[in-house]
């Protein structure tokens, strides 16, 4: 939603948001179906052509400003600032930091169960004619960025946990969500370990500097929001004993990189760094067994919130293998 207060009704508002690629291309994509909006991202210099290609063929005007995402949304930010002071329409879109956009990310929970609660009436239960134990969701991995999406995930597994349908709320009854990153771009690992989840202590970390290959992932500080919502998600999980809880998972480089070369294998489908920290904790001999010790029960579900495909090409896989390999 927006509102145009500029006194000219012919001119447009500028839309200002900075993106390490996909949050700049979502908004793009948005922003070019309303006539009354131009987009401008501003995205660091360790932004890939492909994204850059992408987003001016969406319509973008595209800055490239600094070397981390957070000198490209400080410099967004000020540009938003400085057209208000002229009296030009601006606003600053988020790429993370913003209810309205975890309210979004939440409903992909809704669908997981509904999906989950539909396989499970029209064959599990079906197959022998019995009455077969509903789904359970042991965990969702979602790689962490600023924060965003897990916020959203949070949201959603809450309000189905609440949910007047026992169905809904029983499949994220026990449910870990595992907050998954990258050495050198962990920074929720960092506020999340620095806060007490006890007595609600929230102390933020802000990271020096991203040495990541996952750039998409290079916030250095989370959004509050994220500990907070992860704090109540594992108090809710002591207070019931029902076994839910927030993991943090850290991977390597090499571990991010080689889990998208096996899922390129495996599923045909091409995914980038940030998104191999998600796949990390299913084909990390590491940090696969830890996971499967952590989720209470063989028969419980794992989802994997598979995201972050648009800075990757067949050329960039094989240079990521050919690091791997070195």
């Amino acid at each position: 939603m927006y509102n145009n207060n500029n006194n000219n009704n012919n001119a447009k508002i500028k839309v200002i948001s900075s993106s390490g690629g996909n949050a700049g291309l979502a908004v793009t994509t948005v922003a070019r179906n309303i006539p009354e909006m131009d987009v401008t991202v501003i995205v660091p210099q360790t932004t890939k052509p492909i994204v850059i290609q992408k987003l001016k063929k969406l319509g973008a005007d595209v800055t490239i400003h600094g070397s981390i995402w957070n000198e490209a949304d400080d410099l967004a930010r000020r540009l938003v600032e400085e057209a208000k002071e002229r009296g030009e329409g601006s606003v600053y879109v988020s790429p993370y930091d913003d209810p309205l956009l975890w309210t979004g990310h939440s409903t992909v929970v809704d669908e997981i169960i509904s999906h989950l609660l539909d396989y499970h009436n029209n064959n599990d239960a079906e197959k022998d004619g019995s009455s077969k134990q509903q789904p359970e969701i042991g965990a969702v991995l979602a790689s962490v960025g600023g924060g965003g999406l897990l916020c959203g995930i949070l949201e959603g597994v809450e309000r189905n946990y609440y949910s007047n349908n026992d169905k809904k709320s029983n499949v994220v009854r026990g449910t870990k969500i595992v907050a998954c990153e990258t050495e050198g771009a962990a920074s929720f690992a960092a506020s999340f370990h620095a806060s007490s989840n006890n007595d609600g202590e929230i102390n933020m970390i802000r990271l020096k500097d991203i040495t990541s290959v996952a750039t998409s992932l290079g916030a250095l500080e989370v959004t509050s929001a994220v500990i907070e919502r992860s704090h109540r998600h594992q108090k809710r999980g002591r207070e019931t004993g029902n076994g839910q809880d927030v993991l943090s998972y850290v991977c390597t480089d090499n571990e991010a990189i080689d889990a998208c070369i096996q899922f390129a294998a495996d599923h045909r489908i091409l995914v980038e760094p940030a998104c191999g920290a998600s796949l990390a904790p299913l084909y990390s001999d590491r940090l696969r067994s830890r996971l499967l010790q952590e989720i209470d029960g063989k028969d419980k579900i794992i989802v994997v919130e598979i995201c972050g495909g648009s800075a990757v090409s067949l050329d960039l896989l094989e240079m990521w293998k050919q690091q791997l390999q070195s």
